[in-house]
């Protein structure tokens, strides 16, 4: 999942970038309003934040570009604002943003309004997701592996959806505490640990090619690796 950051004063770019990146999500940082609507246009992005002071394009201009673009037109939107002004605050929401943070912030407060705002953004997400040997039915909350039938608690196939439909990214262990549990856990508890053995024994064990991969230090992905060359 890609999160495009449009934000000019650099101390405040990096901050970003680096935590969200730390969270998991795929980051693009633009200095410009020019640049960060080009990206947007370009790129497959799941949601902006954006700051309202920019060179090039202010913060109004590109919000209202984004949503004059079918296109970019349901990408939610999330405005920075260094000015708690009423005004400011309405323009914003009159112009299409979804919701506004005022600086300074909290880290943690800006993640939460992402993560509301993911979950509640409209529905991009195949009915049917495929991994190697995997059918997972979004809709009916089924999984198949060759042909063999996996059932799944409600949690189990909470974590293997997160899992699968950002296949091939490598998820960090606070990423999958908040998307799955909607709680921020330590570091170094083994909650998420336990919970994907669990998975695996159900999705990997029986079968000889596995999917849910560790990376040490990292998280967890899941992809269907090539064969080992004989």
């Amino acid at each position: 999942m890609s999160i495009l950051v449009i934000e000019d004063e650099p101390k405040t770019g990096e901050y970003l970038q680096r935590g969200l990146a730390e969270s998991g999500y795929g980051v693009r940082l633009a200095r410009n309003g020019r640049d960060g609507l080009h990206i947007a246009r370009e790129e497959a992005i799941e949601l902006v934040v954006l700051d309202v002071m920019l060179p090039r394009m202010d913060g109004w201009q590109v919000l209202a570009a984004l949503r004059a673009d079918p296109a970019t037109a349901q990408i939610p939107v999330l405005f920075l604002t260094a000015r708690d002004e009423v005004q400011d605050r309405v323009r914003g929401l009159e112009l299409g943003a979804d919701d506004y943070l005022v600086k300074p912030f909290a880290f943690v407060e800006l993640m939460a309004r992402i993560r509301t705002l993911l979950r509640r953004g409209p529905v991009r997400e195949e009915a049917q997701i495929h991994i190697g040997d995997m059918e997972i039915d979004v809709l009916m909350r089924r999984v198949r592996r060759g042909g063999t039938v996996i059932v799944l608690t409600a949690q189990e196939f909470a974590l293997l959806h997160l899992l699968a439909r950002r296949q091939g990214q490598v998820l960090s262990r606070a990423l999958i505490a908040s998307q799955v549990w909607d709680m921020n856990f330590d570091s170094d508890t083994n909650v998420i640990d336990a919970a994907v053995r669990r998975l695996r024994r159900k999705i990997d064990d029986p079968f000889p090619d596995k999917l849910i991969h560790t990376r040490r230090g990292m998280g967890y992905v899941c992809e269907a690796l090539p064969a080992a060359a004989p």
